[in-house]
């Protein structure tokens, strides 16, 4: 059955407990992906575009509890165009909500609610 599943790609951090639980989801299931540490490696530039395409703007994309977040401030990040937000979560991968999930189609997830991945992964 895992054989299914196409590879995935999973930005996660380690000190995250949303992230551990869905790795555990994924692992479970035996769903094959790449884990990516978002801190270091955020998803690039045009992936963020098109995570904010998909999920309908930057309400799923910024991760409003973070530390990051917090410094900005969320007056200054709500006065962002498209172009200047995008290009700070590229820079700051603390700032991107997390999991950020990547399918091979490129659908995208970000958060862990799994009744979510459930319908998206079977």
């Amino acid at each position: 059955m895992a054989g299914d599943f196409a590879p995935l790609v999973l930005y996660q951090y380690a000190g995250c407990g949303t992230c551990r639980k869905a790795l555990a989801w994924l692992r479970e299931r035996a769903i094959p992906f790449e884990a990516i540490d978002i801190t270091a490696s955020p998803p690039p530039l045009q992936l963020l575009a098109a995570a904010h395409d998909q999920l309908g703007g930057f309400g799923r994309l910024f991760n409003t509890s973070g530390q990051s977040y917090r410094a900005l401030g969320a007056a200054t990040v709500k006065a962002m165009d498209r172009d200047t937000a995008l290009a700070a979560l590229a820079a700051d991968g603390r700032l991107i909500k997390r999991p950020f999930l990547v399918t091979a189609s490129g659908r995208i997830l970000t958060g862990f609610r799994p009744q979510d991945w459930e319908e998206l992964l079977g």
